[in-house]
This record gives structure tokens, sequence and C-alpha cells, in this order.
């Protein structure tokens, strides 16, 4: 990948869509994570505004520590970066009082991480309303396109996705070439969405690299009994979660209604 390349073809891309939209700039929010930095590193480069919006739920210290490391480190490089810090927490227990639940433990803490992500997606709307920004998302193609690993009209709730046709592997690459922090090149991907350690990998079952192999092989028309041991495992992995999430991938369903019944 020509690196350098992609970042200009990226910046130019979001230029251009927010000229043609009209809009004033871009809205993103940070959660300590490799996607989110290099989205807004990317959205900074534009010469736009951005708004970079810490939302914590009962975050853990090194993903707000990461959060603020990065956002210091775009408004000591761009003057068009701003930030805010909206601390849901309340907002979050003050939903869990009011909502019914059920013996289920672990269905219910997937709603309420689901609802996590819901919350900062409705907050990062706000603040677009109230500046005419467009909300910048963060999702990489493994996620968005590959096993579905975002909460829809949660983090898949977006305007537009900057880095959404990038594997997992070429995000670390342009994060390198844009000096990310080394602390977010290094620290484990997480969604961050359960208050706890837990990773992606640990939610998943795979690591971002086994499972861009997973992808791969499916594109070339590969089936699960081509495999054995562990790349067997992997793209069983990778088929189900493709499978469930199917529904976050694909338009709307609509019924159309037969002209002869109009």
């Amino acid at each position: 990948m020509n690196t350098e390349k992609v970042v200009e073809h990226i910046v130019n891309w979001l230029k251009e869509y927010a000229t043609n939209a009209k809009v004033n700039g871009f809205v993103i929010g940070i959660s300590g994570g490799i996607d989110s930095a290099v989205t807004s590193k990317l959205c900074a480069k534009t010469g736009f505004p951005v708004l970079c919006v810490e939302m914590p739920i009962h975050q853990g210290e090194n993903q707000v520590s990461r959060a603020k490391e990065h956002i210091l480190h775009l408004k000591d490089n761009f003057k068009n970066v701003s930030s805010t810090v909206v601390n849901l927490t309340t907002s979050f227990e003050e939903f869990k009082s009011v909502v019914p639940t059920i013996e289920d433990t672990a269905t219910v803490n997937m709603s309420l991480a689901n609802t996590r992500a819901r919350l900062r997606m409705t907050t990062l709307y706000y603040f677009a309303g109230l500046y005419g920004y467009l909300v910048a998302g963060t999702g990489n193609k493994v996620e968005d396109f590959g096993v579905g690993f975002f909460t829809k009209y949660g983090d898949g709730g977006v305007d537009l996705s900057p880095i959404a046709d990038l594997m997992k592997s070429e995000v670390y690459k342009i994060a390198k070439f844009l000096e990310v922090p080394a602390s977010i090149q290094k620290a484990a991907p997480t969604d961050g969405l359960f208050g706890d350690s837990r990773t992606d990998e640990d939610q998943i079952g795979a690591s971002y690299n086994e499972l861009e192999w997973a992808m791969n092989q499916a594109e070339l028309g590969k089936t699960v009994n081509d495999f054995e041991g562990r790349e067997k495992e992997v793209f069983t992995i990778y088929k189900s979660r493709n499978t469930a999430n199917k529904h976050k991938m694909v338009a709307i369903p609509v019924c159309e209604i037969p002209k002869e019944l109009k």
C-alpha cells in the first residue's frame, strides 16, 4: 500500500464531500483506540473544523488517558481541532434504572453495551446539529463489512466512513505514517462497551490479522471444508459473524407494495 497516497486520497475525499455537502466541519468520538485516532487525524488534515468528543461511560482509565493524549496531540498540531467531554455515565445509569430487565445476565449486558454506543451516537449528532458538522465514522473494513463488529445505530450511525475500505493492518500502517501516539498504536483493540478489560479478540475469538485472512479467503470463494485446525476455527468464526450480522451491512428491507394494490 502506498500509505502517503492513500492518506492524501482520503483527505481529499473528505474535503470534497464536506464542500459539496456545504457543511462546516466534522465531529468524531474519541475512544483512545487506533481507528478513532486515525480518522480524527485524517479529518484534521482537511483544514475543516474538527470537534473531538470524549464520551466516557464507566470508562477504563487507560482508555481515557489515551484519548486525552491523542486530543492533545491533535491540538498541538492542528489549529482547527477543538474538543469537549460529555460524561454519559449518569445518563446511562438513569436509563438502566427505568428499563425492565430479565434473568439472562449475558443478554442484558449485551443490550446495555449497545445502549452505550447509541447514547454516544445521539450525543455526536447533537453536536453535529449545533454546528452543522458531519459525524465521521471510525469503522474499518473488517469490522464494517467482514464480521459486523459494531452497534447498529450506535457507532454504525454516521454520515461518512473515511477508513471503511481499509483493513485493520492498513489502519495501523496509516497510524504509523501519521505519527499517532505510540500508546494508541500498541494498545489492544477494544470497544470499551462493557466497563471491563475485555478486548475485541476476547469477544470475537480471533485476532484482526486472523479475521483479515479469513475475509480474504472468503472473497476467494473458499469454504470451511478447505481448512483444518486453527484456520478452520477462525474461518468458522468469520463466517458465523458475517452471516449473523449481515443485517447491519445491507440496506434496510423495504416491503414493496405491488402497483395493483395501490
